[in-house]
């Protein structure tokens, strides 16, 4: 089934790079319009390039523009950028984000959304983003509501919320997914110095993780 529109919500550059960048290319090539509201730009990332490219004061203009670049590779238009600062998300008003969620909602009104599966997503500023698209899609009518896809990956979430009921098979998208990381460069270079390597040599793991993305389709309690 064609999704209508598909908006993802996450809170730095780069959140949309390792997870759901190739089901997101998929949908791009389906002629699917994607909306990304991303909260920050990621001035307090610890990375600043390896071999270092970066300064603290440089960082925030740098992840704007990869953010961009990634945005294009994946093949979305529609980029919002939030203006809200890094790693103060869990300290916002839940009210105000939920606010800006349902009126992101209402204006496109998609049939699927993207983000964290609040208490799962290991960061402080995941899990703060996650809870208020939650709540911003439970103020919506049930019969209304859009599908919420969220992204799980801390310790033993498995144990808690199961196994992904959703699994993607991206790897038709594998070279849009490793543009997309290759465009966040000041967070994503160590990374893609250790995995391109096991990459090219069919390192089983590495490739799984390359061509499938997961995700949990969230269950209301209302």
């Amino acid at each position: 089934m064609k999704e209508r529109h598909v908006l993802v919500i996450f809170p730095h550059p780069d959140d949309e790079a390792f997870g759901v960048s190739g089901t997101l290319a998929k949908y791009s090539s389906e002629g699917t319009p994607i909306t990304y509201a991303c909260l920050t730009l990621g001035e307090m990332g610890r990375n600043l390039g390896n071999p270092p490219f970066a300064t603290r004061e440089s960082l925030p203009v740098i992840r704007r523009k990869e953010l961009l670049q990634a945005a294009e590779a994946i093949g979305i238009s529609d980029l919002r950028m939030l203006g809200f600062r890094d790693k103060t998300i869990e300290f916002e008003d839940d009210r105000k984000l939920t606010t800006l969620f349902y009126d992101l909602l209402v204006e496109l009104s998609p049939s699927l959304v993207i983000t964290f599966y609040p208490g799962y997503s290991v960061h402080p500023d995941h899990d703060a983003t996650g809870r208020a698209v939650v709540r911003a899609v439970k103020k919506i009518e049930k019969h209304k509501r859009p599908t919420l896809h969220c992204v799980a990956f801390s310790n033993n979430h498995e144990a808690e919320i199961g196994t992904p009921d959703v699994i993607v098979d991206v790897s038709a998208y594998s070279n849009q997914k490793i543009a997309a990381m290759k465009a966040h460069l000041s967070q994503t270079a160590w990374m893609l110095q250790d995995m391109e390597p096991k990459w090219i040599a069919g390192d089983e793991e590495a490739l799984n993780w390359l061509y499938t993305e997961r995700f949990w389709t969230y269950s209301y309690d209302d």
